[in-house]
């Protein structure tokens, strides 16, 4: 068992020196240092389990890189999920209880208007990844750019929308007052 285990040396030297670039990734992609330092821990766990079968010579940071997106990725599925089923028993509680629910939804043509209102690279980006669920690798194949870059339009992509609806949900009288 233990001759399967990677060389700790080596390791260390390809894979530690791009520790600072993950977790600045990371933390730009959730905003929350928590999540992204365990993301990260979780990148290099299965980094280390995995790297009896890396390729002396190859692009360790892009493989890290990827390890990191999947794991981010397979991780926003369950909390979005833990979040729909929060927001679906918030929402049976208070028809149960006879307690209106919002007065008003922001209607799909509102949020599709938001989106036809981003830019054409990050309204790409945002389609590709949070609609159509593709990878990060996939959609810098489709996009023909650098996985930095379609991270970059995603950050950006996400948050001029979440501006847009935050707007439209305090017009309605949505939510708080405050930004989001």
């Amino acid at each position: 068992m233990l001759s399967e285990l990677p060389q700790t040396a080596e390791f260390e030297a390809v894979a530690l020196p791009h520790l600072t670039a993950l977790y600045r990734t990371a933390a730009k992609l959730l905003g929350d240092a928590a999540k992204a330092e365990d993301m990260v821990q979780e990148t290099y766990l299965q980094a280390w389990r995995a790297f009896a079968r890396f390729q002396p010579g190859t692009n360790c940071r892009a493989w890290l890189f990827k390890i990191l997106i999947n794991t981010i990725h397979h991780h926003r599925r369950s909390w979005f999920n833990l979040h729909r089923v929060k927001e679906s028993e918030k929402i049976l509680e208070q028809t149960a209880s006879g307690q209106p629910t919002v007065p008003e939804r922001i209607a799909q043509a509102e949020i599709l208007h938001a989106l036809d209102r981003l830019p054409a690279d990050y309204r790409a980006a945002v389609l590709l990844a949070d609609v159509e669920e593709f990878s990060y690798k996939e959609i810098a194949e489709m996009l023909g750019v650098p996985i930095g870059t379609v991270m970059s339009r995603l950050s950006r992509g996400r948050k001029l929308l979440r501006e847009q609806l935050s707007e439209l949900a305090r017009s309605y009288g949505i939510g708080k007052g405050g930004s989001a």
